[in-house]
């Protein structure tokens, strides 16, 4: 089975040439034809909103263990995430934060008790 489209809008008052291909039927077998960047900036969107959730996620770890380096992590994926313009702010921001706030806990374990190690049991 054929589909044709045919354009109805235009006019002509010629009569179409017999051996011309006619203009008005679409071939369906082509590729729809699409926007040339809207896989790469779905992509790049895609991309920077996993940033955001990855430095949430590596900020809240790092309060816990491996402070001296996820937190500086979670601060570098926090601002690529922001800097790419992510639709999930709120998460990036809490991640810088999360990943200060690593930095800062470290800076207090070490000046308490010269140490980057901490435990609850004392």
């Amino acid at each position: 089975m054929t589909l044709t489209l045919i354009d109805r809008t235009r006019c002509t008052d010629a009569a179409p040439d017999k051996d011309a291909p006619d203009k008005d039927v679409v071939d369906t077998g082509a590729a729809p034809e699409e926007a040339p960047d809207a896989a790469p900036r779905r992509a790049v969107g895609r991309e920077a909103d996993g940033l955001a959730v990855a430095s949430f996620v590596l900020g809240l770890v790092g309060l816990l263990v491996f402070n001296i380096v996820l937190g500086p992590m979670a601060i570098v994926m926090a601002l690529l995430a922001l800097a790419r313009h992510t639709r999930r702010r709120g998460r990036a921001f809490l991640g810088l934060a999360l990943g200060v706030a690593d930095l800062a806990v470290l800076a207090a374990l070490v000046t308490a008790n010269g140490t980057v190690a901490w435990s609850i049991g004392g």
